[in-house]
């Protein structure tokens, strides 16, 4: 390999000649050696970074023209939007495990954006730290890397994958109206309840879950940018955040503003915190959903066995023609990671001493790993399963008058008392709740059938 030599404050590096990164990117790659190639710097923070470094260049050629030419903009711009589009993923090698503010993906970005801008221009135009980073400080870029990152991808990815799942479910919902069923509590046979409604329930959860993560994102959208190293604005030209978070909002599509607070935006992690937060009941009740899919499905024949869900591939290497609920596992799995998350978010957000966080870089991870799972599991529940969802009508009419708890239709004309002997009763002796009322005196065959309705009770 032919390598080149780069200089920062520190001396000499050798690096790599044919990346456009450079010598802080380089030490590092070397002295974090820890999860390379699994755990780096996620997608959507550099994909941030690069929205902020184009949106802090035409900020800066607004305010200072002086310092950030016209000559300069054009090429920052241009190497930035290289960054935007995912075409340089290569030249970002960094682990979550450095420094933990962050400094050296953003002087990553600094300088990959640099070099290439230098190389556009045909000279050496362009500085990381002189030019790339002018106005900023890696303490308040990170932060707002973050912010960018988890607005875009809660709203573009996981709210529309969570919308389509609402979907499906308003659509069962229609389609099954009018089926009753036994309803179970505390995992026991209950009084009946409508397909509908147990669907119902399913939908609704998710689309308070919206409404919860849509309540998160106006906080997120407040973006440190212009605090610079302690939130005092250092070096940053008067006017830099406001600019900053116009010109984010342009490219990003969607709004950002400046934190009114940065002292708050630099050391604060609160709304990440409330927002991974709203993930979290996400993640819950899709535990919930998944659950229940997979105990109605379950059999096919000495389960409960009341839907049948689609088979996607086999599911046994030794029993043949075994089919599992794939898809709920796999959502329940990515529930408990989401889970788990929530305790690292929560504990790396506690870690604010002073005038900066400095465990930034595995609270984005873990966030950004929870959106991007529930994302892409919601959406392959969905068409996996959810979609392929079917009742199993006389499977569930079985059930429904083999239930015992109908007897609770009884309470208004036996009481209480006499209905729970007669549950009993029918228990004991295997008995229909009509034959156990009947010898018990409590009703005549025709008076139980007048008053006895289990379809009437949903």
């Amino acid at each position: 390999m032919e390598y080149r030599i780069e200089h920062d404050s520190m001396g000499e590096v050798r690096v790599p000649a044919e990346r456009f990164y450079g010598a802080q990117t380089e030490r590092s790659r070397q002295n974090f050696r820890i999860g390379v190639g699994r755990e780096t710097m996620p997608e959507e923070i550099i994909h941030a970074f690069g929205i902020l470094k184009c949106a802090a260049a035409r900020a800066n050629h607004r305010l200072v023209p002086a310092k950030m030419t016209a000559a300069k903009l054009v090429v920052i711009e241009a190497a930035a939007q290289e960054v935007i589009e995912g075409h340089l993923t290569d030249e970002f090698p960094l682990v979550v495990w450095q420094t933990g503010s962050g400094t050296q993906s953003n002087m990553n970005a600094n300088e990959v954006i640099a070099n290439l801008a230098n190389r556009l221009a045909g000279e050496r135009l362009c500085h990381p730290n002189d030019d790339v980073n002018m106005s900023q400080s890696s303490n308040d870029t990170f932060p707002t890397a973050m912010h960018i990152a988890a607005v875009l991808l809660v709203e573009k990815e996981l709210l529309p994958s969570v919308g389509r799942l609402v979907d499906t479910f308003r659509r069962l919902e229609e389609a099954n109206a009018g089926i009753v069923k036994c309803g179970r509590t505390h995992l026991q046979d209950a009084v009946p309840i409508k397909f509908s409604q147990e669907i119902s329930g399913w939908r609704f959860s998710l689309e308070r879950d919206i409404e919860l993560l849509e309540r998160s994102l106006p906080p997120l959208r407040e973006l440190a940018l212009g605090g610079t190293a302690v939130g005092t604005g250092l070096n940053a030209p008067e006017g830099f955040d406001e600019a900053v978070a116009e010109e984010i909002s342009k490219l990003s599509g969607t709004a950002f503003a400046a934190s009114p607070n940065k002292f708050h935006a630099l050391t604060s992690k609160d709304e990440l915190v409330f927002a991974h937060g709203a993930m979290k009941a996400l993640a819950a009740d899709l535990m919930k959903i998944a659950n229940d899919v997979r105990w109605l499905a379950s059999g096919p024949r000495l389960g409960l066995g009341e839907i049948t869900i689609p088979a996607n591939e086999p599911g046994s290497s030794i029993m043949p023609g075994k089919v599992n609920p794939t898809q709920c596992e796999k959502a329940t799995m990515v529930a408990v990671q989401v889970l788990a998350n929530d305790v690292a978010v929560g504990l790396a957000a506690s870690q604010g001493n002073f005038e900066l966080n400095v465990f930034m870089p595995v609270l984005a991870y873990n966030f950004l790993q929870s959106a991007r799972l529930l994302a892409e599991s919601i959406e392959s529940f969905r068409i996996h399963c959810a979609e392929g969802i079917t009742a199993n009508r006389e499977k569930m009419n079985e059930n429904l008058h083999r239930s015992l708890m109908l007897v609770t239709a009884l309470n208004p004309h036996i009481g209480y008392e006499k209905a729970a002997k007669t549950a009993q009763k029918a228990f004991a002796g295997n008995l229909t709740l009509k034959e156990a009322c009947v010898s018990l005196g409590y009703l005549t065959a025709e008076a139980f059938d007048k008053v006895f309705h289990p379809e009437e009770m949903a």
